[in-house]
């Protein structure tokens, strides 16, 4: 997801899609821990994209550029 697209979500689909992001990464490092996960690549990916998401809904929170 491109940080064009996270600004022109809504703080509530921001939310919804943190929260999706983070189950997806407890899934993966369960995966991981089993010994199961191929890709491992995928979870620092996720890392970024949840701070990505974070910030892009705190600044909307905050009032955006200042």
């Amino acid at each position: 997801m491109k940080l064009e697209e996270m600004r022109k979500m809504t703080t509530q689909e921001l939310s919804k899609k943190i929260i999706e992001c983070k189950n997806e990464l407890f899934d993966l490092r369960m995966k991981q821990s089993n010994g199961t996960l191929q890709e491992t690549h995928k979870i620092h990916e996720l890392r970024k994209t949840i701070a990505r998401l974070k910030t892009v809904l705190n600044e909307k929170e905050n009032g955006g550029n200042q």
